[in-house]
């Protein structure tokens, strides 16, 4: 457990009674708590058209969140590359490196992050975005190892820039992609588990080394929430619940307070598709968790945790990452 790294994904949420501005407030003091217990890193990830979610401009977040740290690296989880010109990506990601060197990551994602209607609203032309994923990140690579002083477009800042890429999925496509470009891989397992074991093994299985990495490296994303008891921990965690029970029910809402019980919240069938969706949430004290993480990176062999940690009370929310961080030291 000791030797596994930890990371997290803030995506700015909105808390019931917050707003905007205190939402990105909690994202920097996030950020600035677990770059003190030495957390590897913080990605901020693209959403559209979502009213409860601060994020929508992240390579704008990014530069914030990084200003206001000092080692930790920032981040993208991800950029949805079909709603960009790979050479405005270039560009911003560049600029970033350039203000904060050896600390900006770039993690790509295949899809949107949002509905059709927004889809359009961000890009014109978005119908075949998706399927062009592999070009379009060749493309962007290609602004960044750029030495040819005679072609026709290029990116400043952004040629010869340190900037890590990563390729995120919630399915099996993106698995490929990842192999066969030698990137790393960060799965969306806190909300997309089904796919999780047979996309790290299409993964492995497929790898081919690149420049930036020479073996598999797998990163899934995990909802877990750390208390002083297995019992604080749970009611901690019906905020997470809730949050599900929103999306599926389209009654999305601020992260609301945690409540002592469920019951009267949902169904059953609402129950059993919100335990699908979060089957990779942990929750519990510092001995439970320790026990139920040692399991999953036994299943996994994953290379590092990111953790996703959405809980309404920030102190409490502050002290879960310092109870996870005890678990692995």
């Amino acid at each position: 457990m000791g030797k596994i790294k930890l990371s997290a994904l803030d995506l700015s949420v909105v808390t019931a009674g917050g707003n905007y501005q205190s939402a990105i407030e909690r994202t920097v003091e996030v950020a600035q708590h677990i770059e003190k217990l030495g957390f590897q890193r913080l990605w901020l990830a693209e959403h559209h058209n979502m009213q409860h979610i601060a994020s929508s401009a992240t390579a704008v977040m990014i530069g914030h969140v990084a200003g206001k740290t000092n080692s930790l690296r920032i981040g993208s989880g991800g950029i949805m590359l079909p709603n960009h010109a790979p050479l405005a990506i270039a560009e911003q990601f560049g600029t970033l490196e350039t203000m904060y060197p050896n600390r900006i990551e770039l993690g790509l994602g295949r899809a949107p992050g949002t509905d059709p209607a927004a889809a359009m609203a961000l890009r014109k032309n978005f119908a075949n975005k998706p399927y062009d994923f592999a070009p379009n990140i060749l493309e962007l690579q290609s602004y960044f190892q750029n030495t040819n002083e005679k072609t026709l477009v290029r990116a400043f800042p952004g040629e010869g820039a340190n900037v890590p890429i990563w390729i995120l999925g919630s399915s099996t496509d993106s698995a490929y992609v990842a192999a066969a470009f030698g990137l790393p891989y960060a799965f969306a397992s806190h909300f997309a588990p089904t796919d999780l074991m047979t996309a790290i093994s299409i993964y492995r299985k497929n790898f081919k080394p690149s420049k930036q990495l020479q073996q598999p490296y797998v990163m899934p994303c995990i909802n877990v929430i750390a208390a002083d008891t297995d019992k604080e921990a749970n009611r901690l965690a019906t905020s997470i619940y809730q949050m599900f029970l929103g999306i599926i029910t389209n009654n999305r809402r601020p992260l609301q307070p945690p409540v002592d019980s469920m019951d009267g919240l949902w169904d059953l069938q609402a129950q059993a598709t919100v335990a699908q969706m979060t089957k990779y949430t942990f929750a519990g004290s510092k001995e439970t968790l320790r026990q139920r993480l040692s399991a999953f990176l036994e299943d996994t062999q994953a290379n590092e945790l990111m953790i996703n940690t959405n809980v309404f009370d920030l102190d409490a929310r502050l002290h879960s990452f310092s109870i996870l961080n005890e678990v692995f030291e």
